[in-house]
């Protein structure tokens, strides 16, 4: 039996709406999840621009409602977290460890961003009826949605509010991700966090469980480096905003790490002219990490990568869901892990276009839509 939904869908035009749409039965290998809590971030206030209607947020945390045939990962009534990276398990990249790349799946690398099948809008004058597509094939700004079984993941902590939840389906994964799986962050070490939002902070937080011996955390926002020390940093530096490509922050950065620089440096602003900044903040041979996912075309001075540097752009914090989602379930249960805390502020479905603004001007670490 199918069910109505509200939700909140992009027009495609820069606008949305919140309407109502009709959600099937899932089929053999697919799981109907009740929305409980959905975390906002900048792709979910861009997709208002993807040029087509689409069921908004790809940040989840809910309760399964009912299941497929073939499903045996969840049953009814567990308490998951949504994965947008939903890999196939047989492609030339999943089969290499790589699941978040899937080459079937992936909503970035195999282009799309949403299967439709399932989903129909119902209230709209326009696509009355009419299949729509899911935000980065889970759609979590609604009542309910329907997904691929390898897209939930079951939360074993009873503690975690589904509020926290929501949030490691992509901020905190990517963020704790990078460290963790991508640049293998040693113990002892030195890192430095260019940003300190949701992302910068779960880099934080991933290299204080990877043992870093030193963690500078560097923003334009006092308020957010205050917070970044809750957080574990060992070290602020507060930038100027005119300090082009952070070149003097850098000089910092090197007075702290005996006049070589960090080991590790990773870029969390979003901000396309810092894409080449983490370059100036690292060692001969130390590792420089774009986290934010800058597509956009820059210039980079050549000599930053003197000498022996590494430049890397990982996706999703190199997520494999059922390895890095429990383990991030065990490092919050321990307490090594904050994510209660990250949530500055709760809203309803009803006030997303005020989630939205406190989002883009910085009020928030990380918003959460709840249900």
């Amino acid at each position: 039996m199918s069910i109505t939904s509200k939700a909140a869908i992009a027009k495609g035009d820069g606008t949305f709406v919140i309407d109502s749409v009709i959600v099937a039965e899932p089929k053999a290998d697919e799981v109907l999840v009740k929305i409980m809590a959905a975390g906002l971030c900048h792709t979910d206030h861009d997709s208002l621009h993807w040029g087509k209607p689409i069921v908004m947020g790809h940040e989840g945390s809910g309760i399964v409602e009912a299941i497929g045939t073939n499903v045996s990962n969840v049953t009814v009534g567990d308490s998951v977290i949504l994965n947008w990276a939903t890999p196939c398990r047989t492609c030339f990249q999943c089969i290499r460890g790589n699941e978040h790349i899937c080459e079937k799946n992936s909503p970035v690398v195999a282009g799309g961003n949403g299967y439709t099948e399932g989903h129909a809008h119902l209230e709209g004058t326009i696509y009355r009826r009419q299949p729509i597509e899911r935000s980065f094939n889970i759609g979590t700004l609604s009542e309910y949605t329907l997904v691929k079984a390898s897209a939930v993941v079951k939360n074993t902590a009873s503690a975690m509010s589904f509020e926290a939840a929501s949030i490691i389906s992509c901020g905190v994964m990517t963020g704790y991700g990078s460290v963790v799986n991508s640049a293998k962050v040693k113990q002892n070490s030195s890192v430095v966090v260019l940003g300190t939002g949701g992302v910068g902070l779960s880099v934080i937080q991933g290299a204080k469980v990877s043992e870093a011996g030193k963690i500078i955390a560097i923003d334009i926002n006092a308020n957010r480096l205050t917070l970044a020390k809750k957080f574990g940093a060992t070290h602020t530096i507060l930038a100027d905003k005119n300090d082009k490509g952070l070149l003097q922050a850098a000089q910092e950065v090197k007075k702290l790490t005996e006049n070589r620089g960090a080991d590790y440096a990773f870029e969390c602003t979003a901000v396309p002219e810092l894409g080449a900044a983490p370059l100036a903040m690292v060692r001969n041979a130390g590792t420089a990490v774009q986290v934010s996912g800058i597509e956009q075309e820059i210039t980079v001075d050549m000599n930053l990568f003197e000498w022996d540097k590494v430049y890397i752009n990982p996706l999703y914090g190199g997520c494999n869901p059922e390895k890095d989602f429990p383990n991030i379930i065990t490092h919050f249960q321990s307490g090594k892990l904050k994510l209660e805390e990250m949530i500055t502020r709760t809203y309803s479905l009803d006030q997303l276009e005020q989630a939205f603004g406190d989002m883009l001007s910085g009020k928030n670490a990380k918003g959460v839509i709840v249900f």
